[in-house]
């Protein structure tokens, strides 16, 4: 376990109420378990699962933050916000950049963070899960959907950091 169950930020969430508690929630728990399967590590974080991968736990959090950028900032808020960490000539920046300086890493922490931030507020905000918006992938979402989209993309990813961390340090747990 990363941490004590009774220290364990996760368990403490409804487990009932109305559908917006519940899948802020569930989404803060998963933003949680990315978190805790990087505590203790600075730059091992940017070791490498296997050749010719280029997923890392630090990729993840760079990956993520460009993530929560679109879907917040850019589908549902509207706004113009290049991604942070790729580009139409390195769309895979966010992984490839991942290296391990001690600046990379507090950088991506940063972003993450910064973009957690703005997508709370947004949900806050937001006078019902219905507020749509407008992506070229999928056509006009709701922030339902969004939550829902994002909850599923940390799950899997998590699935991955359980993986990579195991293989840095020999760390398991929830």
């Amino acid at each position: 376990m990363f941490v004590p169950i009774e220290r364990d930020p996760r368990s403490s969430g409804p487990a009932t109420g109305d559908e917006r508690a519940l899948l802020v929630a569930f989404l803060a728990a998963q933003r949680a378990t990315l978190e805790l399967k990087c505590t203790g590590l600075d730059t091992q974080l940017s070791q490498r699962s296997v050749a010719p991968s280029t997923l890392s736990l630090l990729g993840l959090v760079r990956h993520l933050a460009d993530v929560e950028r679109r879907w917040f900032r850019q589908v549902l808020a509207g706004r113009e916000a290049a991604p942070r960490f790729s580009s139409p000539s390195d769309p895979d920046g966010d992984f490839t950049g991942a290296v391990p300086d001690p600046d990379v890493v507090s950088r991506a922490w940063e972003a993450w963070r910064e973009e957690i931030a703005f997508a709370e507020a947004f949900v806050d905000c937001a006078p019902h899960l219905d507020v749509e918006g407008h992506d070229s992938w999928r056509g006009t979402v709701s922030l339902r959907w969004v939550l829902i989209h994002m909850i599923e993309g940390y799950a899997r990813h998590n699935g991955h950091a359980d993986l990579l961390r195991e293989r840095i340090d020999g760390a398991v747990g929830l």
